[in-house]
């Protein structure tokens, strides 16, 4: 498939009660074999990328090395690949136009973009970040691609958790050209029920501590489940214990 068809067809996973499972990826090697498992689409979690190259989440990974391994993993795999580009990384819109015509340019097809100022404090209001998300759309349609933008709202994520204000943001960002309305670290069933069913774009969780099970999750009307962090951490636990039964 093309570039542009590959994005389309990542798109048309995104279904209502029928959520997109995502078992994410941190290089080429990890993506091959989740996609050699069955996967219709590989993500990566940029907490795992930047782990597994040594660093700390929050753009500590040069880009340079975030684009090798988002270039690499297009490569490896047939299956559409969006990548965890947190912020973007750059506040200007001129660079960031630059930095996202260089994931299209690797094969690309979809991005996860957080509201959150990753080199400050809090989150962009959502006029700002909706200007944001305004550029990328330009810079994709530009280059024909229908790129696939997972807005991300850290609301529920250490910024409190207000769904009048995660509401407001699914409004603006979906007006400015989001495919997706991402929202880690909300639980709470009743207000993912609420949110799934108010807004317009498909909503995407992060499993973690006290989220409903997947089959809960397909009633409440969850469009796509990712598993962030979870699949490195679990890989190297397996692999630190494998190592620790040698050297004892």
């Amino acid at each position: 498939m093309s570039q542009a068809d590959k994005a389309k067809a990542f798109a048309a996973l995104h279904v209502k009660g029928a959520p997109l499972i995502l078992f994410n990826a941190w290089d080429a090697g990890s993506a091959k074999a989740i996609a050699e498992a069955g996967a219709k689409a590989i993500a990566t979690s940029s907490w795992s990328v930047a782990a597994a190259q040594g660093y700390q989440d929050g753009e500590d990974l040069p880009i340079a090395i975030a684009e090798q391994v988002a270039g690499r993993i297009a490569a490896t795999v047939d299956v559409p690949v969006t990548v965890d580009f947190e912020g973007g990384y750059s506040d200007d819109d001129d660079q960031l136009a630059s930095n996202i015509s260089k994931l299209l340019e690797l094969g690309v097809i979809g991005i996860n973009f957080e509201d959150r100022v990753v080199k400050g404090k809090g989150l962009y209001d959502p006029e700002r970040q909706a200007k944001r998300i305004a550029t990328i759309r330009r810079v994709a349609d530009h280059k024909g691609v229908p790129f696939f933008i997972n807005a991300r709202s850290d609301v529920f994520f250490g910024n409190g958790s207000d769904p009048e204000d995660a509401l407001r943001r699914e409004k603006a960002y979906s007006a400015a050209g989001a495919s997706g309305f991402f929202i880690p670290g909300l639980t709470d069933a009743g207000l993912i029920k609420r949110i799934a069913s108010e807004a317009t774009l498909p909503i995407n969780v992060m499993v973690m501590g006290g989220l409903p099970s997947n089959d809960e999750l397909v009633k409440l009307g969850v469009a796509r489940i990712s598993y962030g962090p979870i699949p490195y951490i679990e890989a190297m636990d397996a692999l630190k214990k494998k190592a620790a039964k040698l050297f004892s």
